[in-house]
């Protein structure tokens, strides 16, 4: 994960916590805390994210893709948290 920019890593999340969800669910979704994300900038970094194989892809109609976590992208989440909570404790 250490890789991966700030914004990838909040694509990965926010499939990580979606069903299926299209590119333009996604950007629905990440553009409530983030702010507006064009279409340049979105879909170079779902595509990163499917090459790294941390994101798989599908087709749901002609037009639309679909995007899930893939094993490889739980597992990197999971060690991303691990090394969060050894340097952040919030239990005081």
């Amino acid at each position: 994960m250490f890789e991966l920019t700030g914004f990838q890593r909040d694509l990965l999340y926010v499939i990580a916590g979606s069903e299926r969800p299209s590119g333009q669910e996604i950007k629905e979704k990440i553009g409530k805390d983030v702010g507006e994300v064009n279409h340049g900038r979105l879909y170079p970094n779902l595509d990163a994210l499917v090459e790294e194989g941390l994101v798989d892809k599908g087709q749901q109609d002609r037009r639309t893709n679909y995007y899930t976590i893939s094993e490889s992208g739980r597992q990197a989440i999971r060690k991303r948290r691990e090394w969060e909570n050894q340097y952040v404790s919030l239990d005081e």
